[in-house]
């Protein structure tokens, strides 16, 4: 049977939820393996002084910065730069939002499903952070 997606969402670390009318999960996919499939999110690595960086203060204090930087630059409904308010370098979590397209809501909502205008949910704010975590995590694999 095929089912009419009527709902994408992001879920935790970063598995895409396609959900049917009735709230039933139709497909599940890795959006890491999506976003390696574009060009541009795939070229983001972490190297240089953003890895140092991480290295030297380590997973603890880098997630808590992304939950900084989500929760101000992110979360709020209305963005006045939406689309330039994460650098593209310097912070390992900045590398990450662009890399998981979790840099604007403009990305979010291309990417995620996450709708433009409203403030995001806790729940929202935690995924993405564990999105942008798992990636930092792959990365410091390489």
């Amino acid at each position: 049977m095929i089912f009419e997606t009527v709902e994408k969402k992001i879920s935790p670390f970063g598995f895409v939820l396609l959900l049917s009318e009735n709230g039933e999960v139709v497909m599940k996919k890795d959006i890491l393996e999506q976003l390696a499939k574009s060009e541009f999110r795939n070229h983001f690595k972490l190297k240089g002084a953003e890895r140092a960086y991480a290295l030297q203060k380590g997973r603890t204090v880098i997630k808590q910065h992304a939950e900084d930087f989500i929760s101000k630059r992110l979360a709020p409904a209305v963005i006045p730069n939406d689309g330039k308010q994460t650098p593209m370098h310097h912070h390992p979590v900045f590398i990450a939002q662009h890399a998981t397209a979790t840099c604007c809501r403009q990305c979010l909502c291309k990417w995620h499903g996450i709708p433009q205008g409203r403030p995001l949910t806790e729940s929202e704010q935690h995924d993405i952070v564990e999105l942008i975590m798992r990636w930092i995590d792959n990365q410091m694999k390489i």
